[in-house]
């Protein structure tokens, strides 16, 4: 049974019948956050279907605290972060170009020297600077001086190109997580904390700034050094080019070793990080409670366990360092001590000239000097790696409410909903909270919803909100099934007031304008005037800039929830869901709500989730879900007279007044 809507307090409304500020406004305008993104970072759109998708396991964030991984696990996880920063390096790829030839020309430069200084200046220059010919030393000086500053003035144009392309890289990277972290669905962010998600955005994201800032410079110069260097002697003497070749041997059994226990290292300490941070992010977020409740040192102690975890973990990482870089300098040094012994015996014979066995020394020690830069690289490298692990997981997550590729758009709305045989499970292996639902509610009309805590009251309005999509069945908003329609137009049409009234640090103004960011100064007015709020707002030392501070903690619960209002209202949307809005507050803020509700509600359809008789009163039409079905449907008036439970609560609520 329904009852028709009854008629409101006149207010000046639009053509569409609700009380509206003016001014034009997109959805895009109003809800910023409903835009996915660019999609350039989305690696979402490269899984393929499940039933076809040998690793959909390890898909998203699923698979994220494995640390054994199979070696096709680890190829698959591998080639999932590098297709990531390959992707990230769009727009930067001709700098990195330039950067590379700039770092080849450098090094070669830089790896001549010790030949230019030694073999020409000692085998060739000393003669003839002898003989008074003083082409012996200004040949050598000459090119020696071309050679230095040929290699720093490139290094320099490298050193910059190259920060300047990693930090595009990374703030590619940061506004891509913030996009998708956004965009994903609410189910994901009930499961995935908040802790993870910053450990994200910071920790991960830093560990892949220090290697690419710095790392990755270390490693291609000192590569192309070594590279240089190594031909270089091989082209002057070969046969010391052999000690050379021989030490590659267990450099790469070496580096396998690290390579293979490092993955694995590092990433237990990406996970432990994301615990320990986690940790910490749920229990400031809850100080309240744990002060309430005397908690802190039994918090205390759990970080603790956690740091402790992350301590150890970051120690057999850095042991791993430990046994790495000693290794690489005993293969140098004993690879130049070869060089050394080999040599003499030649100089000896007549075979090798003693400026050039000089130089080859040199040469030999220098190629080995940067294996140093190279470890400590390798070892971001691993942390970074399993860093990269993480990000490019979060950006594989697939959102499951997303919009159809061809949405059908609603311009105008009435506000009619309709739910026909609607079933929802939360997943495909959960029990059904909502059972073959049929329900229509007219345009206009209020609705609120009673039941039992757990009855399905949330999943109703969740639904709605499209925080969801029903698992079989439709939900329909003006004939126009919800799952089929522009997510812009959705947001525009259908607005949600919490229980808790969040409001964002910066002004009272800031936040009431988040309805309609393109709003002026006089709609901004008009609107709180709507809702009851002005008076209170311009009481205030600032009146409309007064800083709300966190979470609107300098004004009170009543104050947060008019501002809420007023957004809302800023807004104008058809449908308007409040989730439990005035259960939280005092009497008096309640009254004070109370006023402001009724004004906000116009002629707008509306669903209220209800604890209290006061917002019942003001309903056309009252809904009683229990187990996920709808058992009571009437007017306040009829229900009372059918003697069910929601008369029951009626008679609890009145004696609880003294009525």
């Amino acid at each position: 049974m329904t009852q028709d809507t009854r008629t409101r307090a006149a207010q000046p409304t639009p053509s569409n019948g609700r009380p509206s500020t003016t001014g034009d406004h997109t959805a895009e305008d109003q809800l910023p956050f409903a835009v996915a993104g660019s999609g350039e970072l989305d690696l979402s759109q490269d899984a393929p279907a499940p039933e076809e998708d040998d690793f959909r396991h390890l898909r998203g964030t699923a698979g994220e605290e494995d640390v054994e991984l199979t070696p096709e696990e680890r190829k698959f996880i591998r080639r999932r972060s590098l297709g990531l920063l390959v992707r990230a390096s769009k727009g930067v790829r001709l700098k990195l170009l330039l950067t590379a030839l700039a770092v080849v020309v450098s090094q070669g430069a830089q790896a001549a020297t010790p030949f230019i200084a030694g073999g020409l200046a000692i085998d060739w220059g000393l003669p003839r600077l002898i003989d008074g010919d003083m082409t012996g030393l200004w040949v050598p000086a000459g090119l020696y001086l071309i050679c230095a500053v040929t290699a720093g003035v490139l290094l320099y144009f490298y050193t910059r190109m190259t920060a300047e392309a990693s930090q595009a890289m990374l703030f590619k990277l940061r506004d891509e997580v913030f996009r998708k972290t956004q965009a994903l669905s609410l189910d994901f962010h009930e499961d995935y904390t908040s802790g993870r998600v910053i450990s994200r955005q910071t920790s991960d994201l830093e560990a892949l700034r220090e290697l690419l800032d710095g790392g990755v410079n270390q490693l291609v110069q000192g590569l192309m050094f070594m590279l240089f260097t190594t031909l270089y002697i091989w082209a002057t003497d070969f046969r010391s080019g052999l000690v050379l070749l021989a030490a590659i041997v267990p450099i790469y059994f070496l580096g396998r070793w690290y390579q293979r226990n490092a993955e694995v290292a590092y990433r237990r300490t990406r996970i432990s990080s994301a615990k320990m941070i986690v940790h910490f992010v749920e229990t400031m977020t809850g100080i309240r409670a744990v002060q309430a409740f005397r908690r802190e040192n039994a918090r205390s102690r759990q970080y603790k366990r956690l740091a402790k975890i992350y301590r150890d973990d970051m120690v057999r990482s850095i042991g791993l360092f430990g046994v790495l870089q000693p290794s690489l300098m005993l293969i140098g040094n004993v690879s130049v001590a070869l060089v050394l012994l080999w040599g003499g015996f030649r100089v000896l014979e007549g075979d090798l000239g003693a400026g050039l066995l000089a130089s080859i020394a040199l040469a030999t020690k220098r190629v080995f000097q940067p294996l140093d830069m190279i470890a400590m690289f390798y070892n971001s490298l691993q942390s970074a790696t399993a860093a990269l692990e993480k990000v490019s997981g979060l950006l594989e997550e697939a959102p499951k409410v997303r919009e159809v590729p061809r949405p059908k758009r609603l311009p105008e709305c009435r506000g009619e909903i309709e739910f026909r045989d609607a079933e929802f499970r939360y997943s495909d292996d959960a029990p059904v909270v909502m059972k073959q639902l049929d329900l229509h509610i007219p345009a206009g009309q209020t609705v609120a919803v009673v039941g039992r805590t757990g009855a399905g009251k949330s999943t109703l309005v969740k639904l709605l909100a499209r925080f969801y999509d029903v698992t079989s069945g439709s939900l329909t908003l003006d004939g126009v099934e919800l799952r089929e329609l522009a997510e812009t137009d959705h947001h525009r049409h259908v607005a949600m007031v919490t229980q808790e009234a969040f409001l964002f640090s910066g002004s009272i103004r800031d936040n009431i304008a988040l309805g309609r960011p393109d709003a002026s100064e006089e709609e901004i007015i008009a609107a709180a005037q709507a809702v009851g709020a002005h008076e209170f707002i311009t009481a205030l030392p600032e009146g409309y800039d007064t800083d709300v501070s966190k979470r609107g903690g300098r004004i009170s619960a009543g104050q947060r929830q008019l501002v809420s209002f007023a957004r809302a209202f800023l807004a104008d949307p058809a449908v308007l869901i409040l989730d439990e809005a005035t259960s939280s507050l005092d009497l008096p803020s309640e009254q004070l709500v109370q006023q402001g509700l009724e004004r906000l509600l116009g002629n707008r359809t509306a669903l209220i989730i209800a604890h209290r008789l006061s917002t019942v009163a003001i309903a056309d039409r009252v809904l009683v879900i229990e187990d996920g079905r709808v058992v009571e449907d009437g007017s306040p008036a009829e229900l009372i007279d059918a003697g069910g439970y929601f008369a029951k609560l009626h008679h609890a609520w009145s004696a609880s007044m003294g009525a």
